[in-house]
This record gives structure tokens, C-alpha cells and sequence, in this order.
């Protein structure tokens, strides 16, 4: 059976393959990355081990004693299922989770705030304000355990990262970098915008789940008073 248009499917290791929707950061390529992660987890092959969504690709790792050539086989069925090649339609992602983030913007909790503002041509106030009424979907988890990449900047906000990247970035700082915003999980290097930083736990491998949030999840941010930063714990 010949792949479907519109996704490859390729070996991304001996128990794992990588179904690619795209090259590019895309709002719909990723809501059939999901779609399809929906279907998988719904049916509940009993080859699945795990399910690793990015931006437009689905890495699908099984387990090693089944014959990769059997899982290929199903997968292509499961993408055949559906002849326009629009495999959002397959099945819709269950109803996500909405996760509020707290967040103290500005002062030394967003040292990039005021010159972003600038830079946007738009007061701090202006930005904070349009940066909370965004509409945010977990895109992807990458770059460090936890760290959301999460779509649905508004485009005016898109803003190029830093030409020099600072050696720390505080854990819980919320930033843009390009056309995304994102939530850094731990203190690391980092070259993005820093808008403010938020005090809930992105990621901690001592909880059940140990991420905060994921692949699919709703993202509301929530203005909070720098003072009170501290009340917002876990």
C-alpha cells in the first residue's frame, strides 16, 4: 500500500516511525498531528509504547518485539482511512484541557517587556494586554522537559530573538521568540524576549505527570500583581 498524499512515513529508529505532515509551522498541519495522535491513543493498538507530536510530524515508537512492517502496514491503513488526505478529519482531538498561567509581567520578572514595546510600537500595557487575550494551543513540548511551544501569537506580537542569547533565563519566564510564545521550564540559556514570568512548576519529574502541559492542551495566561507573585504556588 503507497502512502497516502499529503503524510511520509519514515523510520525514525528500529521501534519508531515518523509520520511527517509538512515542513513548516503551521496551525492546521498541526491539528492533524493531533487528530491523528487522538486516533492512535483511541484505539489503543497493542504495539503503541509511546506518541511524540511536533509541529507537523507524529513520532510513533512501538514496541521493538512486533515487526515494524506490521505497524507501517496499520498505520497506512489508519491514513488511508481518509482520501483527501486531511487527516484532521479522521477524528478531531478528545476535548482539551484549558491550563491558566499565571503571570507577573514586566519589571524584573520581563526585563525585555519595555523595550519590546517599544519595539512593537505599542505601550507596556498595550502588550501585556494583547498577549493575554491570545488564544494559545500547546503545539509541541521540545527544546527542554517541559517547554511549551505554543501557537496562536497574534501575528503584530512576532518578534526576532535575541542576536545575543542570555546565559540564564529565570525557570517560569514567559517570552516570544519569532512568531511563538513559550514558557521556560527551568533556569537555561536563552535567546527570547522576556515578557514575565509565571510561578507554577512546568515541570517537576517527582508529580504523576511530570509536565504541566501538554501536546494539545489550552493555554490561558492570566495578569498577576508582581507582589503577589509569591501566592501563586503550585
Amino acid at each position: 500500500m503507497s502512502t497516502p498524499p499529503g503524510c511520509d512515513i519514515e523510520a525514525l529508529a528500529d521501534d519508531a516511525w515518523l509520520l511527517r505532515f509538512g515542513d513548516r509551522i503551521d496551525a492546521r498541519l498541526n491539528l492533524q498531528v493531533h487528530a491523528l495522535a487522538a486516533r492512535l491513543q483511541a484505539n489503543k493498538p497493542h504495539w503503541l509504547r509511546d506518541l511524540v507530536p511536533a509541529f507537523a510530524s507524529l513520532g510513533v515508537f512501538f514496541d521493538p518485539h512486533v515487526d515494524p512492517a506490521h505497524v507501517h502496514a496499520e498505520l497506512l491503513a489508519l491514513l488511508g482511512s481518509n482520501d483527501s488526505g486531511d487527516y484532521a478529519a479522521i477524528a478531531m482531538p478528545a476535548q482539551s484541557r484549558t491550563v491558566e498561567i499565571p503571570v507577573a509581567y514586566g519589571g524584573e520578572f520581563g526585563p525585555d517587556l519595555a523595550a519590546a514595546a517599544t519595539e512593537l510600537g505599542l505601550t507596556q500595557e498595550q502588550l501585556i494586554a494583547r498577549h493575554v487575550d491570545g488564544d494559545y494551543t500547546v503545539a509541541m513540548i521540545g527544546f527542554a522537559p517541559g517547554f511549551p511551544y505554543l501557537a496562536g501569537l497574534d501575528p503584530a506580537l512576532a518578534l526576532p530573538r535575541l542576536a545575543t542569547p542570555r546565559a540564564r533565563v529565570a525557570a517560569g519566564s514567559v517570552a516570544i521568540g519569532g512568531a511563538q510564545t513559550g514558557i521556560y521550564p527551568r533556569e537555561s540559556p536563552g535567546g527570547w524576549r522576556l515578557l514575565g514570568r509565571t510561578p507554577r512548576v512546568l515541570f517537576d519529574p517527582t508529580r504523576a505527570t511530570p509536565s504541566l502541559l501538554l501536546p494539545g492542551d489550552r493555554v490561558k495566561f492570566v495578569a498577576i500583581d508582581a507582589d503577589c507573585f509569591a501566592d501563586y504556588g503550585e
